[in-house]
């Protein structure tokens, strides 16, 4: 006699669960972003705990999905691009609010 046993996951749990996943990590990013911002403009704190928690989870995340091949070709010279871009920016910004005086 054979007994069959029960398909514990497939495809469409696989993929649902995924959605869920992705869904919850937008919440939970967003939520830290809110509470960083926060604890920039109204308590006036430097809250570099949570903002490394959030870029680094991009960073493992990126990195995750590019081994696997999940993004398109010329991501790398993009994510490049854009963190030199936001790099210049800060360094201007960081700029004018020291000769400003407003990081005192």
């Amino acid at each position: 006699m054979r007994t069959t046993r029960a398909v514990e996951s497939d495809e469409r749990t696989v993929a649902v669960r995924n959605a869920i996943y992705t869904r919850g990590y937008l919440f939970l990013t967003i939520a830290l972003w809110i509470d960083l911002m926060v604890r920039v403009f109204a308590r006036h704190e430097a809250p570099l705990d949570l903002m490394a928690l959030v870029v680094g989870t991009l960073v493992v995340c990126t990195i995750y999905q590019g081994r696997q091949g999940a993004l398109p070709d010329g991501w790398a010279r993009s994510m490049l691009l854009i963190a030199c871009i936001f790099g210049v920016l800060g360094a201007i910004f960081g700029f004018v609010l020291a000769m400003t005086g407003a990081m005192r």
